[in-house]
Formats: C-alpha cells, structure tokens, sequence
C-alpha cells in the first residue's frame, strides 16, 4: 500500500508497531503506512461512499421498497421515513448499519441513526488491538484519513487519550464486534433526541435492558399522534411468579411499557451470527407479528446476502430465540469437556431440543414445528453463539461464575437470566403435568433434566460445571422422543403463561 512521502505543511512522524504514521497539522490529517509492504492487505473492496452506503447496481430496487413502506407509513414528500437502532450491541449495531449500507445515500427519504449510552470508556488492550485491526484493513485505513479520525486512534494506542464507546461507533467499531468494522454510523447518546420522533424503532438490547429502556422511551411518546413500529432482536425471558405464574418475552416487555399495540411490535430472529452476516455470508431469518407489518418489512429488509421471510407465530420463535440461549451454554460445557466429541454433542443436542419442543407446547397452542429457520437457529447458537462460547469458557476454566453476565468483548450472556426465568417458572405447581412413567403429576421441570443442572451450575452453583455430563449420561434418562409425545398427546397448553385468556 502506497502513500505520498510528501506531504505540505508542517509533519512530524513515529513508529509504532513496525508503522510509521504522518501527522500533518493543518488538517489533522494522519498518513500510514507498513514498512513491511505485504503487512497491510486489502480484506475488502472499498465500496461505500462519505455516509457509509453502498453504491448498489440495484438501487432503484432499494428505493422502490423504501417508497413502498413510506407509503404504508403515511410519510409525505419531505419528512423522511426516521429508523433508530437503540441499543449498540453486536446484533443491534450490526442490522442498523446493513440498513444504513442499503439505504443511507437515499438521505431525502430516510434518516437511521442509532443510540447508546454515553460514557463507556474503551481500555487500553482494547484500544491497542483495534489500532491494530484499522492498520490490518487498508479500506478502513483510508476511510478513516479521509475522515480526518485516525489520529485519535493513534494517541488512543499510545496511552495519550481515552477513547469512548459511542466516539467509536461513529467510524464503524462496535465494541463487542472490534475485530469486524462496520459502515460509519450517525450516533445519538440522548435516548429523547434517538426516539421522540421515530416511525420505526430496532430493539437491540438485551432482555434483561429492554423493559427499563422502554418504560424511558415512553415518556417521550406521550404526546406522539402516530404509533411507532417496533422491530426487536432481543432473545430472552423473565419470569412473573404468583398465583398466575407467566413468562414475559421481549415484545411483551416493550407492550407493558409503551402501551404499543402489540400488532405494530414484530420480532426478528433466526440462524444469524452478526460478524458473518456484516461479512455477507448468506443468512436468511424470519420477522414474526402481525401480517399488516410483518410482510411490508419483510420485504424492506431482504438483501441479496440476507433474506428475510415473514411468520405469524410470533410466540414460538420468541420462546425459542430465548430458550436455545439456555441450552447453548450447556452445549459448550459439552464440547469443552468431551474434547469437541461429535458423538456427545449430538446426544445433547436430541435431549435439549426435546426439552425445548416440551416448553413451547406450554406456550403456544399449536407450536411452529423445530423445524426449518427454528431449528437451524438452535443449532448456529449451539454451534457458534456467545453463549456457547461462555459455556466453553467456564468448562475450560478460563472464566468464573464470579464474573457476572456481561463479559469484556462479548457483552450480555443472556442465557444465564433465561435459565432461570424458565426454571422458576416451569417449577410452580400450578403448571403440573402428568408423568405418565410414574402415574403422578409433577412440575414441568421435572421432565427437564438439562434445564435443572444448568440451574444448579449457573444460578444456585450447587453443582460444577462437569455435573452437565452426569445429566446427559444419566441410565435412567427417557428416550428425548418420549417428552414430546407427553407434550403433544396432553391438554398441555395453558394461555395465561403468556398473561392470554383460555
């Protein structure tokens, strides 16, 4: 990679890492360039313009459908269609900015910016390594001088400046995804300023996050005329004990506390891993809700690398975005403690989905078959998720219990609040079920050996983490068939599980 050797105006140069880097004073501006010639390689085509969208051969495509949902919005001809992320981890930042990389250069008819707390401050080996990531991409380099904001990173890897979260976000860099650097981003930090006015609102926060920031966003909606739509990408539960014990999902949560007609709140999952899908590996999920808006934003949504189909069984997909959260820390455990045995592995996989198809009879009527979508996202989260990945960890010994759930680098784990959201709530002996082996009703969790030692390993920590081996292998475990004929051949389903009448 070449760079002029001259440069007018007053320079001045240093060597950090084997890179000698420019720094000319009039413009802030800092050249870069390996000493080494074959050290800095071009990952990616550059291919995006100033504000970060991408100059697409099918553009009138992408109009066509933006003008499409305008249309159905109700937006007039200078009031542009307003689209805010709000919350910036991996997922949330990256399906914000593929719909700034499709539709950002059409500024006239749609602004998307995104919104995270201000404050976060990025340490020093955090800040190192991205310094090292922006020198290893020459498309990010150049981006980043052309953006006169490569200096900063520079006195950030030197020690002499404190970089920022949201600072960050704004060149491309999500802190729990550093090593995949996504399109510039327009950043709010005022959660009032992001929401007042946005026709259409992206919940990437976590589910543990998502009823507090909510109850927030309401104030400022009070006096709003139009009802917003609210796509989330949140993948967990908690639990309502009592007399009638229930399980709140996320678009539930986000109903309770903006009063949002739950039709016009969708929810968006499938067997999607953020850095991959950023990197155009083809991906395809559904958007569950009511037709009305499900189907429009299907459409809105689709990319030639990511499609999108549309559901209307909105309950199973929510369930299962948080129940294989559950069970992908166990598959982790799995792995690291029988050496990656593909033989253990698809033993746990048949017991945890059994138990997963067992719930959701609870929840739902008549569940979406694990099938299709449904199943592939179980098994990519099993595969290759955070949670798996936590799982892995803590087997291995290189993270402790003691650590919490929100780990450096990776953010929320949100299997470990989900694993107790289900158990506490499928212990209540209001939701008995019958066991027929032994003629007796029992709780729900009962017949879910897996879910009762991940609760006994991550939240009463009675048990070690190899104890998840002695559940699999147990000589008395049912053949996994045997709990799904349970769950289908009962009067199973209970609706008030979901706060919904019989």
């Amino acid at each position: 990679m070449r760079f002029p050797t001259k440069i007018s105006g007053y320079t001045r140069s240093l060597v950090v890492n084997n890179h000698r880097h420019l720094y000319c004073k009039p413009c802030a501006l800092s050249l870069s360039f390996a000493t080494n010639t074959n050290q800095s390689k071009m990952n990616h085509t550059e291919n995006s313009n100033s504000n970060g969208s991408l100059h697409n051969v099918n553009g009138g495509g992408l109009e066509l459908k933006l003008d499409e949902l305008r249309q159905l919005m109700g937006k007039v001809d200078g009031d542009p269609l307003r689209i805010v992320g709000v919350g910036a981890g991996a997922w949330g930042s990256v399906f914000t900015a593929m719909l700034q990389e499709a539709y950002g250069s059409l500024r006239e008819k749609v602004l998307i910016r995104i919104w995270r707390r201000p404050g976060r401050m990025v340490d020093k080996a955090t800040a190192q390594h991205l310094f090292e990531v922006i020198n290893s991409r020459e498309d990010v380099l150049r981006r980043l001088i052309r953006r006169c904001a490569y200096l900063k990173y520079v006195e950030a890897r030197l020690g002499d400046r404190f970089l920022y979260a949201d600072e960050i976000l704004k060149d491309g860099f999500c802190l729990n995804m550093i090593d995949t650097p996504l399109c510039p981003l327009k950043v709010v930090t005022n959660l009032q300023e992001a929401v007042w006015d946005a026709d259409i609102v992206i919940n990437g926060l976590p589910s543990t996050e998502t009823s507090e920031v909510f109850e927030e966003i309401s104030k400022y909606w009070k006096e709003r005329i139009t009802v917003p739509v609210i796509i989330s990408l949140a993948k967990g539960v908690e639990a309502e004990l009592g007399s009638e014990p229930r399980i709140i999902t996320p678009t539930l949560m986000i109903n309770r506390a903006t009063r949002v007609p739950i039709e016009n709140i969708l929810y968006l999952g499938g067997p999607n891993i953020a850095s991959e899908i950023y990197n155009k590996e083809y991906a395809n999920a559904r958007i569950c809700g009511a037709e009305k808006w499900r189907k429009p934003l299907a459409k809105f949504l689709r990319q030639p690398h990511f499609i999108v189909w549309d559901n209307g069984d909105l309950v199973t997909h929510e369930v299962m975005g948080g129940l294989k959260n559950v069970y992908a820390i166990g598959a982790g455990m799995v792995a690291a403690l029988t050496n990656e045995s593909a033989t253990s592995k698809s033993v746990y996989f048949a017991h945890c989905t059994s138990e997963m198809i067992f719930i959701t009879h609870l929840l739902a009527e008549e569940p979406e078959k694990l099938a299709g979508p449904l199943l592939a996202d179980t098994y990519v989260t099993l595969l290759k998720g955070r949670n798996a990945w936590y799982g892995q960890k803590l087997a291995k010994g290189e993270l402790s219990l003691e650590m919490g759930d929100s780990i450096k680098g990776k953010g929320m784990i949100q299997g470990i609040s989900a694993v107790k959201a289900f158990y506490e709530l499928l212990s209540q002996s209001s939701l008995n079920v019958l066991n027929p082996e032994e003629n007796k009703h029992v709780a729900p969790v009962e017949l879910c050996p897996i879910l009762k030692m991940l609760y006994r390993i991550l939240i009463t920590r009675e048990s070690p983490v190899q104890a998840i081996l002695q559940a699999l292998r147990d000589e008395t475990m049912n053949d996994p068939r045997d709990r799904i004929e349970i769950a289908q051949s009962q009067v199973f389903y209970r609706p008030s599980l979901l706060g919904q009448n019989p």
